[in-house]
């Protein structure tokens, strides 16, 4: 199945880049003259991507009106803008990725291979598998469990059927096993929705790196509409702590996505979930690592102390998108609380900087590094 993108320009010239592009990644095109055609399509259309040109008056409109749109709310959003134009209003209005003019076809498929990736990530996220399983559910703040039965299952969360009208509130745990697993699943969950007939839907919460495994292979052999990941995204590692790093690659992911990491240097190897925390577009991103595990913990501090052992070494670093935040990512410091990771401290104050204060303060911190920030 295709994906599909709302175009809204006029400019001839970006048009036939953007259908040249769009069209060799399998991206299909439906363009709108005008900002009210595009208002109306995204309140009766899905679609995987919203592509913008923001010298059309109506552009902040669109933008905003694809976050509150039923069937659009999680589209991938990119802006075309000026140079000169300010990127925190852009990203503000709900843009993930920024096309600068003029739009080169070089540009353009850089930009967009990277939002083809989330774009399918997403898709097959929120697709959703009918089953029927058994799953237990323990409420943090009681003792009690609960049996219900599901109705269908996704990578982000399942629907059950409760067997009595019961409101249920609050974050939980949930147990269940996969059909033909040998591995019990225990995900922290919290409810979503309420429907009708005694109906809920349960959003997964910090799913661990081998339950998020377990659940996107289940899932890809039982999807009738399965299709292939793209492949990681090379990047170049310039950063790394205990609790961040920072990438450089021309085509950063947007601020709250969900990635996984591999990094490999001298025969060690680390996998790694993280959330981007920092977006700096045609640069680079910053990454805070939420280690599932304390052994993923001891993993990256083992690669640290490598790295910082041997400085000679170039590691070899490449990332994939799991998906976007459900809601705005914060950071896993308590809040109000400053981290005492100088790194990801200057990611969770880099909103009052601008970039060129933000590098310099990056190179400062990399030529004071030691062997906890190297």
């Amino acid at each position: 199945m295709s994906l599909k993108s709302l175009v809204l320009c006029s400019d001839e010239k970006i048009l036939r880049v953007l259908r040249r592009t769009l069209g060799d990644l399998d991206i299909e095109v439906e363009l709108c003259p005008n900002s009210e055609a595009a208002l109306r399509k995204l309140t009766r259309q899905r679609f995987e991507a919203i592509v913008v040109d923001c010298s059309d008056s109506g552009a902040p409109e669109v933008l905003r009106s694809s976050r509150s749109a039923l069937w659009n709310q999680r589209t991938i959003a990119v802006a075309i803008v000026d140079s000169t134009a300010g990127l925190r209003s852009i990203f503000d209005l709900g843009a993930h990725f920024v096309l600068y003019k003029p739009v080169s076809s070089e540009r353009a498929r850089s930009s967009f291979r990277a939002a083809r990736a989330l774009m399918k990530r997403e898709r097959r996220r929120n697709f959703r598998v009918p089953i029927n399983i058994s799953v237990l559910i323990q409420e943090d703040s009681s003792a009690s469990t609960l049996k219900v039965t599901t109705i269908d299952l996704s990578e982000g969360g399942m629907a059950i059927k409760l067997p009595k009208r019961t409101r249920r509130k609050g974050r939980c745990q949930i147990h269940f096993t996969l059909p033909g697993g040998n591995s019990p699943l225990a995900l922290d969950a919290e409810i979503a929705w309420e429907g009708s007939a005694a109906q809920s839907g349960l959003r997964f919460l910090d799913v661990p790196l081998g339950a998020a495994t377990q659940l996107r292979e289940w899932l890809k052999h039982n999807s009738p509409e399965s299709e292939q990941d793209d492949p990681p995204v090379q990047c170049r590692l310039t950063d790394l702590s205990l609790r961040a790093c920072y990438l450089e690659v021309s085509s950063p992911f947007p601020i709250s996505t969900r990635v996984t990491l591999s990094m490999k240097a001298a025969g060690v190897q680390v996998s790694a979930q993280g959330v981007v925390r920092v977006m700096h577009p045609d640069k680079g991103m910053g990454v805070e690592f939420t280690h599932g595990t304390p052994e993923q913990s001891a993993a990256v501090e083992k690669f640290l102390n490598l790295l910082t052992a041997n400085r000679e070494i170039q590691p070899e670093l490449w990332v994939e998108p799991e998906g976007l935040e459900e809601r705005a990512a914060a950071s896993s410091s308590a809040p109000g609380e400053q981290p005492d990771d100088p790194l990801l401290k200057l990611f969770c104050t880099q909103s009052v900087m601008l970039p060129e204060a933000f590098f310099d303060e990056l190179r400062k911190q990399r030529g004071a590094a030691t062997p906890a920030s190297a």
